[in-house]
This record gives structure tokens, C-alpha cells and sequence, in this order.
């Protein structure tokens, strides 16, 4: 990230979030910068202190190594989640849509006879009310 600033939001509203700090991996990021070529190898405390800077240097990158690693577990951890409630919402959805045609015809043609039978039921009530209206005339 060269020093940069990452942040990756994992809901809608913000709230989970993962922020990374980049680190200049180079000579100046690294504390480096300072050898001076042909003078820091002179003698044994010279020496000492290039070699200081040098653990430093290790000890910043194996740290860095270690966060970046843990980072991307927590991306890896987030991605699968994420896929496999895309996987729950297609199932889902797919379950939804295709209904068996067989039942729906079936459920269809019942309606229809109910709605037939309905109509009937009514057309003989008022045949009957019909009739005992003639009866009483």
C-alpha cells in the first residue's frame, strides 16, 4: 500500500469495517536509508548499529507479514461468508419461482370448480325465490 490507507467496509451501514495501513517497504520505510556506503563497516560499532537497523528492519517486516496475513484471513473468513449467503439467496429464490406445474394446474382447475359451483349455487337460489314469488301471485 506504500504508506497508504485501505479501509473495506463489509455491511451497508458502515459499522463493519477493516482498516489497513500500508507500510513503505524500502530503504527510508525500513529505517535503512541512513548507511552510508564504505563508513558504517569501519569498525565494531558501526557495525553493531547497521546490524541494530537491520533486526529492526526484520522485525518490521515479519511484523507487517503477520498483520497483512491475519488481515487477509479476516477478507477470506468475510468472502466466504458472503458467498455462501449468495448461495442461501439464489436457493431461495430459485425455490420461489419454480413452482411444480403440475400442482399449480391442479390448484387452478379446483378454483375454477369452486367458482363454478359458486355460480350455480346462486343461480338455483334465485330460481327458488323465483318460484315461491309464482306460487304466491
Amino acid at each position: 500500500l506504500n504508506g497508504d490507507q485501505l479501509k473495506l467496509v463489509f455491511d451497508e451501514t458502515g459499522k463493519s469495517s477493516l482498516n489497513i495501513t500500508g507500510v513503505t517497504f524500502n530503504s527510508k520505510g525500513l529505517g535503512l536509508a541512513s548507511l552510508v556506503q564504505g563508513t558504517d563497516f569501519i569498525d565494531n560499532s558501526a557495525s553493531n548499529k547497521v546490524l541494530a537497523n537491520l533486526n529492526t528492519a526484520s522485525s518490521t517486516l515479519r511484523s507487517e507479514a503477520s498483520t497483512l496475513g491475519s488481515n487477509l484471513s479476516v477478507v477470506q473468513v468475510r468472502q466466504d461468508f458472503n458467498k455462501n449467503l449468495i448461495n442461501v439467496l439464489q436457493t431461495g429464490s430459485s425455490n420461489l419461482t419454480l413452482a411444480d406445474t403440475n400442482v399449480e394446474a391442479a390448484n387452478s382447475q379446483a378454483l375454477s370448480t369452486r367458482q363454478s359451483i359458486a355460480v350455480s349455487a346462486l343461480s338455483l337460489a334465485n330460481q327458488s325465490q323465483q318460484s315461491v314469488l309464482q306460487l304466491l301471485r
